[in-house]
């Protein structure tokens, strides 16, 4: 098995394009010189 430099960036921009319709993409951040990761939005409750 060969994998190539940009495979990971090709995962993750198709990641990031099946989660567009559900405005979902945002969640998969870039990070300069690291890499990616993933967040999530946290709602929280005021009262």
């Amino acid at each position: 098995v060969y994998i190539e430099d940009r495979t990971i960036d090709v995962h993750i921009r198709r990641l990031r394009k099946v989660l567009e319709p559900f405005s979902a993409d945002r969640y998969v951040q870039t990070v300069r010189g690291t890499g990616y990761r993933f967040s999530t939005r946290i709602d929280t409750a005021v009262g």
